[in-house]
């Protein structure tokens, strides 16, 4: 027998998920997704012209042929065009943008290439797969970012590297410091241009590109095509190539298996810890909102001797980077993050990924659900949604053109509300009741006693003992009746 609270739980989704099953009727159910879906069968990377020693490490990474993405971006990238493309998470980006750095480049190239990101951890994690592929090359790549020690970057940009990865803030500091020069770059690549500008790198953006007085290939890789960013690749880019209107196919959408979970706000945690016991995932990685919500989420799992990290933006770099390093060894098998301290998370084997939190942006999301299902293989994507939330799931699903089915567990069983949310449902009840009355209450209300005593306030002095007789409801005869 549910308690009180259990049954109103179960009412309150079930009305949701009959709104989000006829809202997305003509939505289709994900199904499985064959090789041409992802990859372009019918291209390899020796056809689409990158030279030898790119091509044996690409071989030796394991990629046979591209995906759609970079079968479309490199070609034009090598023959130097100015580029604006759109690429979303899971599609093969970094690697779409980063052939043609390793193809253009020589030795005698230093300091030739400048590729600026929103994160650090994306500065490294770019910087790592770029050097992967080019390991044959006999180019240097080097991440600057802020957070390490400026004496630590130094050191390594004396070595006059080929190809710098980093922020934009930690860029110009070493510009300024004559660290960096910009006279030789010959490609300046923007990766992720929505997120830098979101997070208000825009001055930055337009102080390094219009520092770059010579002649040079400039690229912009972004998730989304903004009106800004398009004013942005008028003013810095010449005849730019315009590749945003080419749907690329997504490996998010195409290879995560998406569902949703109902649950109260206060069951979240008790929730989380019954998925990760039930799904026993390798690598699981867990969104919220907040960076408080980080902590009390991590805390809340250790106590369960769950042993689960953090990564946000308070933390300090050396914790960062402690987090990261267990995360590429294999050591962590859950970790909290929140969006902004994500997005660098690119890395290998992340079989599940939990939304504790539905973001509001329905890109977020599918930045999100793409640190799984990399390269081709299956991922499992979970979004906790409170009974407030069913309209962001809409916009999640038309955004995805997929239905994500709701998974229960029958052992899970709703709690009842603390005291404090008792009370503000309780609240919003009666305020709502209030409502519906307030709309439902006639206009032709009978005077109470008081205003009945003051016969100045209606006409002759009458006062009306009951309401109207109903009118004739329009059935008057006529010359058709």
């Amino acid at each position: 027998m549910l308690s009180t609270a259990a049954e109103s739980y179960h009412e309150r989704f079930y009305t949701r998920r009959e709104r989000i099953s006829a809202t997305s009727a003509t939505i289709p159910i994900l199904g499985e997704t064959s090789m041409s879906e992802i990859f372009n069968t019918d291209a390899t990377f020796e056809s689409i012209g990158l030279r030898p020693e790119v091509l044996k490490g690409i071989t030796e990474a394991g990629f046979e042929h591209p995906t759609h993405v970079q079968a479309e971006l490199i070609p034009q990238a090598i023959e130097g065009r100015d580029i604006l493309g759109q690429s979303k998470t899971g599609t093969g980006k970094t690697a779409a943008f980063g052939l043609p750095l390793l193809h253009a480049l020589t030795v005698e190239d230093t300091f030739g290439a400048l590729v600026l990101v929103p994160t650090r951890e994306l500065a490294v994690q770019v910087a790592r797969e770029i050097d992967v592929l080019g390991k044959h090359t006999q180019l240097d790549v080097v991440p600057v970012y802020g957070g390490q020690k400026i004496t630590v970057q130094q050191k390594k940009l004396e070595r006059h590297p080929h190809i710098i990865v980093g922020t934009p803030g930690r860029v110009m500091d070493m510009h300024q410091r004559h660290m960096l020069p910009y006279k030789h770059l010959k490609i300046a690549l923007l990766d992720e241009v929505d997120r830098m500008l979101d997070i208000g790198f825009r001055e930055d953006i337009r102080k390094i590109l219009g520092a770059i007085k010579h002649e040079h290939q400039t690229i912009f890789v972004s998730a989304t095509i903004s009106p800004e960013i398009e004013k942005l690749a008028k003013q810095y880019m010449t005849n730019p190539l315009d590749l945003s209107t080419v749907e690329a196919k997504s490996l998010t959408v195409s290879q995560v298996n998406q569902r949703f979970m109902a649950v109260e706000p206060w069951d979240k945690r008790r929730l989380l810890q019954k998925v990760i016991k039930t799904e026993n995932p390798d690598l699981m990685l867990v969104f919220c909102r907040t960076k408080a919500t980080c902590d009390k989420v991590s805390d809340a799992l250790n106590r369960k001797n769950i042993d689960a990290s953090t990564l946000h933006a308070d933390m300090g770099q050396s914790q960062r980077d402690r987090v990261m390093r267990k995360l590429r060894e294999g050591k962590l098998r859950v970790l909290i993050a929140s969006d902004l301290a994500a997005r660098g998370i690119d890395v290998k084997g992340i079989t599940h990924v939990v939304n504790y939190d539905v973001p509001e942006d329905p890109e977020v999301y599918v930045h999100r659900i793409g640190r799984t299902a990399r390269a081709g293989s299956d991922g499992q994507a979970i979004m906790f949604v409170t009974p407030d939330q069913g309209g962001l799931v809409d916009g999640i699903m038309q955004l995805t053109n997929v239905e994500i089915p709701e998974m229960t567990y029958e052992d899970f069983t709703p709690s009842p509300p603390p005291e404090k949310d008792r009370r503000r449902i309780e609240a919003q009840s009666k305020a709502k009741a209030q409502e519906v009355q307030d709309k439902s209450r006639s206009v032709n209300q009978l005077p109470d006693a008081k205003s009945a005593a003051d016969k100045a306030k209606f006409p002759g002095g009458i006062v009306p003992t009951a309401l109207p007789k109903k009118g004739m409801g329009g059935r008057l005869r006529t010359r058709r009746s």
